[in-house]
């Protein structure tokens, strides 16, 4: 909590302002009629302007109550004593000024210690003055019944007002410093809202565009692969550049089905509209991948279990990466190991190469490790990827079957712009540092290329850029990240 209450507004000021005039002129109008009509006046020779410039006097220092409440309360109150004393104040509004006074001490005056010892300071000089002032009449006058109950009466009224103004106007302090912490709590509250609001966009904008680079990544490059091969045996082999195209136009069909149902899904409140990929869905990636020319095993270790619909979807995206990775980087003549192992409450997709064949050179977006590092550990799993002691390629992914709780990844470092398979220790695998790539294979282009005519084979490459040389050892191929 705060020790002092924040400064009167500009508001509170000019309020103050009003009050006060609008205090004197009250007093001052009272006086004068009291003054005429010689209604609770204490001398009856006094004239009627001089009501009126005491209760200017007593009523002014009233707008500067916030700003130097203590000085306003010593100020009044002294005035109100000489007045008093003098026979020329109005006896009734200037009660409601002298309240004002001891209660802006008790609410405004930031020193609570000198507020206090203020209030103390005016409490006894108005009972010293109204004690003088009980034992003057007495000494003028017998204490008749009618003199003992004005003194109470007068007593009485003084306690009330100097104690109605001193416990309210510490209340009014304590009310103002718990209404200040709350307006600062919700300020925090607003602000923590609205950072949460600009990491949740952000949140969902990493993981669109995760979902986007898996499945464009995943069917644009095997229509490349495919328009390319086409291309190529359009001229010399048509049955083949057809096979190529239908593999173009499935891909495609593919890629726009997936995308729908992505958009539906982030579209809805809840899950969409349409399913999202499950392992049901492994058969068809393998089907495309043999379809595109690479020789895939499969094998599914353990019994079968019921897992999570997001871990589901997570495998899926991962054996998605790997194979595309294999096709990018392992070459068209590579054999592709897929297993999925249940063990216990774990499920585990692997997915290795022996990377005997030749690498394709291709570019990637850099978000293939970080897309599928940030999935699987989104659902408290671990992912390990790199060279096999054996050669080639290994990338495997180790995930609860069921979810506890979700934990939300930071985006990690950027990773190196290449690793070169013989550069990594093959007795290691390192975990979640080395990005599977997403890329085709070229594999139809590959085994097309050899019956293209030598001449049509120049006037081609002739026309293509020219690409980077390209290291062709099997244990030395780089493997770029995405």
């Amino acid at each position: 909590m705060p020790a002092t209450r924040r400064r009167p507004t500009r508001a509170e000021l000019r309020t103050d302002v009003i009050v006060a005039a609008a205090l004197a002129l009250v007093s001052a109008v009272i006086g004068v009629l009291s003054s005429l009509a010689q209604y609770m006046v204490i001398r009856e020779d006094v004239p009627a302007w001089a009501f009126v410039l005491t209760s200017v006097a007593m009523a002014a220092p009233l707008a500067f109550r916030r700003v130097w409440p203590w000085a306003t309360a010593i100020l009044t109150s002294g005035l109100y004593i000489v007045f008093g004393q003098l026979g020329i104040a109005e006896l009734t509004v200037t009660q409601v000024v002298m309240f004002l006074a001891v209660y802006s001490v008790g609410a405004w005056d930031p020193s609570r210690r000198r507020a206090l010892w203020v209030r103390v300071l005016v409490v006894v000089a108005m009972a010293i003055w109204l004690g003088w002032a009980f034992f003057t009449v007495l000494a003028e006058e017998s204490a008749t019944t009618a003199i003992i109950s004005t003194i109470f009466v007068q007593l009485f009224i003084n306690i009330a007002y100097f104690g109605g103004a001193w416990v309210f106007g510490d209340r009014a302090y304590t009310r103002a410093l718990e209404r200040e912490e709350l307006e600062d709590a919700h300020a925090e509250i607003v602000a923590q809202r609205d950072q949460l609001a600009g990491q949740a966009v952000a949140l969902e904008r990493v993981r669109i565009a995760r979902e986007l680079h898996d499945v464009v990544a995943h069917h644009v490059s095997a229509m490349g692969i495919q328009a390319g091969a086409a291309r190529r045996t359009l001229r010399t082999d048509a049955d083949r550049a057809e096979t190529s195209l239908r593999s173009v136009e499935q891909s495609a069909r593919d890629a726009i089905a997936e995308l729908r149902t992505m958009v539906v899904a982030l579209r809805s409140d809840g899950d969409g509209d349409g399913p999202m990929p499950t392992l049901a869905d492994v058969d068809a990636l393998l089907a495309t991948a043999r379809e595109s020319g690479q020789t895939v095993d499969h094998l599914v270790v353990g019994e079968p279990m019921p897992v999570s619909p997001v871990v589901e979807l997570t495998l899926v995206r991962v054996l998605q990466e790997s194979l595309t990775n294999a096709r990018k980087h392992a070459g068209p003549s590579a054999s592709v190991d897929v297993r999925l192992r249940y063990r216990g409450e774990i499920v585990e997709i692997e997915v290795s190469d022996d990377g005997h064949g030749a690498p394709a050179r291709a570019l990637g977006t850099g978000m293939g490790l970080t897309g599928m590092r940030e999935r699987v550990a989104a659902v408290g799993g671990t992912l390990h990827a790199g060279a096999r002691v054996s050669g080639g390629w290994l990338v495997r992914a180790t995930i609860p079957a069921h979810l506890a709780e979700v934990v939300v990844v930071s985006p990690s470092p950027v990773e190196p712009a290449s690793v070169e398979r013989g550069a990594v220790d093959p007795t290691a695998i390192e975990t979640a540092t080395v990005e599977p790539t997403a890329v085709e294979s070229a594999s139809a282009a590959r085994a097309t290329f050899d019956a293209i005519p030598p001449s049509e084979r120049a006037s081609e490459a002739a026309d293509a850029p020219a690409p980077a040389p390209t290291p062709q050892h099997a244990t030395a191929s780089p493997r770029s990240s995405e």
